[in-house]
C-alpha cells in the first residue's frame, strides 16, 4: 500500500480552543474558483470541518508522520469550512503559520484516523471519498508524502514500491523492470542506488527521507499528490533537486495534480503553483497566484490578521 497511518501517532498543527460538534450546521459552501471551461474539479473539498478524533492517544509523545503537533486535545476543532477544487495537471499551494491547520488538512484528505470530519466533505473523480479509509484513497490514486516520513524497518524500498505498485494497478511487475525505473529516478533525485534495497527510510538523512517520497510519487503514478511540507529541513541545494524531482514527476504525468504545503516561498519560487491559498485559522482566507506568496514574504502573516 501506500502511506498509512498509526493511530498511536496523535496530533494536529492546531491549538485550536474550540470544541468540535458533530452536528456542525455552519459549514461554508463551495470554494469560489471558477471551473475550467469544460473540465470537472478532480479533487474537491466542500465545507470541510475536522476536529481531532475522541479516538486519538495524545500520550506517546512521538512525532507524527503527518507533522501535526502532539497533545491535541480530542474534540478540538481544528478545520472550520475549508473549500478548495483541484483540476488536472493544476499546482495548489497552500501556506500558513504553525497552528493554522495545514498538516491536519493533509492528514483528513488521505483519510487518518486521528481526525474526524463533521461536516463539509471530500470528493474524488466524482465520487464522495470523505468515509473511505487511506488504503482504499492510495489505490484510486491519492498520495500523501508526509513532513516527517517514518522508518519501516524489515520492508526495503524495492520491495515496497513492488507491492504499492502491486495494489495501486491490479497488476505485478518484475523485479528487474521496477528496479531499473527506480535506478533511473534515484539518479535524477541524487540518490544513492544502494538505497532500494535497504529498509525504507532506516538511517536515512531527513534530505534522504523526502528524496525518497518523491521517489515514491514517481514510481506509483498518483493523480493527486499532497506534499506536506517537503521542504522542511531542506538545505537550498536539495531543496531545487526535489523541485526538479516534483517538476520531472509533472512532466512525465501531465495531468497529475499537486497540493504543496509549505510555510515559505521559497520552494514555491522553483515550483511557480497555478494558485496560492493562505490558511488561517483554520480556514482560506485568500486566494491567488504566485505573487499572493510573495506579499507573504513580504508583509508577513499579520497582514491577515
Amino acid at each position: 500500500m501506500s502511506h498509512t497511518y498509526d493511530a498511536a501517532h496523535v496530533g494536529s498543527d492546531s491549538p485550536a480552543s474550540t470544541i468540535c460538534h458533530s452536528n456542525d450546521s455552519s459549514a461554508s459552501a463551495a470554494g469560489d474558483a471558477k471551473a475550467a471551461e469544460g473540465q470537472e474539479p478532480l479533487f474537491l473539498i466542500e465545507g470541510l470541518h475536522v476536529c481531532a478524533a475522541a479516538s486519538a492517544d495524545s500520550s506517546s509523545g512521538e512525532e507524527s508522520p503527518s507533522g501535526a503537533g502532539n497533545g491535541q486535545n480530542a474534540g478540538a476543532r481544528i478545520l472550520k469550512g475549508v473549500d478548495l477544487e483541484i483540476r488536472p495537471g493544476e499546482m495548489h499551494a497552500l501556506m500558513g503559520p504553525n497552528g493554522s491547520g495545514k498538516s491536519t488538512l493533509a492528514a483528513t484528505l488521505m483519510g487518518s484516523p486521528e481526525y474526524e470530519v463533521t461536516a463539509g466533505g471530500l470528493r474524488f473523480k466524482n465520487e464522495d471519498i470523505t468515509d473511505w479509509g487511506p488504503d482504499e484513497r492510495a489505490k484510486a490514486g491519492l498520495f500523501l508524502a508526509f513532513q516527517y516520513p517514518q522508518a519501516i524497518v524489515g520492508v526495503s524500498v524495492l520491495n515496497f514500491l513492488r507491492q504499492s505498485m502491486a495494489a495501486r494497478t491490479g497488476t505485478e511487475i518484475s523485479i528487474l523492470q521496477l528496479r531499473m525505473r527506480i535506478m533511473d529516478w534515484m539518479e535524477r533525485l541524487g540518490m544513492d542506488p544502494s538505497f532500494a534495497d535497504r529498509f525504507i527510510n532506516d538511517g536515512f538523512s531527513g534530505g534522504e527521507r523526502k528524496r525518497n517520497e518523491i521517489l515514491q510519487m514517481a514510481i506509483l503514478q498518483p493523480d493527486v499528490a499532497v506534499l506536506d511540507e517537503t521542504d522542511s529541513g531542506l538545505d537550498i541545494d536539495a531543496l531545487k533537486v526535489v523541485a526538479n524531482g516534483i517538476e520531472a514527476v509533472k512532466g512525465q504525468k501531465p495531468d497529475l495534480a499537486v497540493l504543496a504545503i509549505t510555510h515559505y516561498p521559497r520552494l514555491l519560487e522553483l515550483l511557480n503553483p497555478d494558485y496560492v491559498h493562505i490558511l488561517l485559522n483554520g480556514r482560506i482566507v485568500e486566494s491567488g497566484d504566485i505573487s499572493l506568496a510573495r506579499k507573504l514574504s513580504r508583509q508577513g502573516y499579520g497582514a491577515w490578521s
